[in-house]
């Protein structure tokens, strides 16, 4: 029954070995960061255009353009959300062959040349995916930068309750921003009104939203950086690995030529616990581990 119990626990402790942790924490970041990005910037854009149409916009065709753009956004956020979703699990496969590969080099999982290709191209593709987040990351911003101005118009103007003419000089133009083309009517907020926007669940829930999408890109960039620091470091890994076996396999084919010079067997220079090889032994290695 300990002999059973034994095997289970030295089985159990190779499969945890195996996970690639690494790569699961970056796998878990890039979820949580894309959803968070993807959840909360779908439907701020969505409340956004609900305030710009009711007070700052009364014609249609004022802001009719910027619906369209609005609504481009959100069909660019299913795209992204999928994309990452399926390009997450595959990194997470990626971080387990390479884990494997590490970990088993001279058992079945082998390093070969397809799969250093493959990691190796990994490592690009998600180095250009970071640097192209990044501008997303920094286009996540505007509209927090949008919201904050409004937001520090407003508490002035509570703060200012007393001089209505001072109050009134106090607006926020949308037009300035790009949203809306500088012929709308009447494409501003001005004194109390504004403040009365400010105070609305509407705009509130926005201005989180818009920050929520703001830290889930930032989140996805972290995971993206991280996932390409992985694969570097598993690759140069697997490279002392591959170099460490070529010096061993030129050691055991030096053994060998000494043997059939010498006659007889030859003890290995390398450590006890490292078996006798004989030639054949070590020609197998050789193909093995020159792919």
């Amino acid at each position: 029954m300990s002999m059973l119990s034994t095997g289970c626990y030295d089985c159990c402790m190779r499969c945890l070995g195996g996970v690639p942790y690494c790569s699961l924490v970056a796998t878990l970041l890039c979820f949580s960061g894309i959803a968070l990005f993807c959840g909360c910037g779908h439907q701020a854009l969505t409340e956004t255009e609900r305030l710009i149409e009711t007070y700052f916009a009364r014609n249609l065709q004022d802001y009719i353009t910027l619906a369209y753009i609005i609504q481009y956004f959100q069909y660019v956020i299913y795209g992204l959300a999928s994309f990452f979703f399926l390009y997450c699990i595959v990194l997470l496969a990626e971080g387990f062959y390479t884990t494997s590969a590490a970990k088993q080099t001279f058992g079945e999982f082998r390093s070969t040349m397809c799969g250093r290709c493959l990691s190796s191209s990994f490592i690009v593709m998600t180095y250009v995916l970071a640097v192209l987040w990044l501008l997303v990351f920094a286009f996540s911003a505007l509209p927090v930068y949008f919201f904050y101005n409004m937001d520090a118009t407003c508490h002035t103007i509570d703060v200012l309750t007393e001089t209505p003419a001072s109050i009134n000089q106090l607006c926020v133009d949308a037009r300035q921003y790009g949203l809306l083309p500088w012929n709308a009517v009447p494409g501003k907020a001005c004194g109390m009104t504004l403040s009365t926007v400010c105070r609305t669940r509407e705009y509130q829930m926005t201005y989180n939203l818009y920050i929520a999408a703001f830290i889930g890109a930032g989140i996805n960039l972290l995971a993206l950086v991280h996932c390409v620091l992985q694969l570097a470091v598993n690759q140069v890994y697997l490279r002392k690995r591959r170099r460490r076996a070529k010096d061993e396999w030129k050691g055991y084919n030096l053994c060998g030529r000494l043997e059939r010079d010498a006659g007889e067997i030859l003890s290995s220079p390398y450590p006890a616990e490292t078996s006798y090889v004989s030639c054949f032994a070590a020609d197998t290695f050789r193909d093995n581990h020159q792919r």
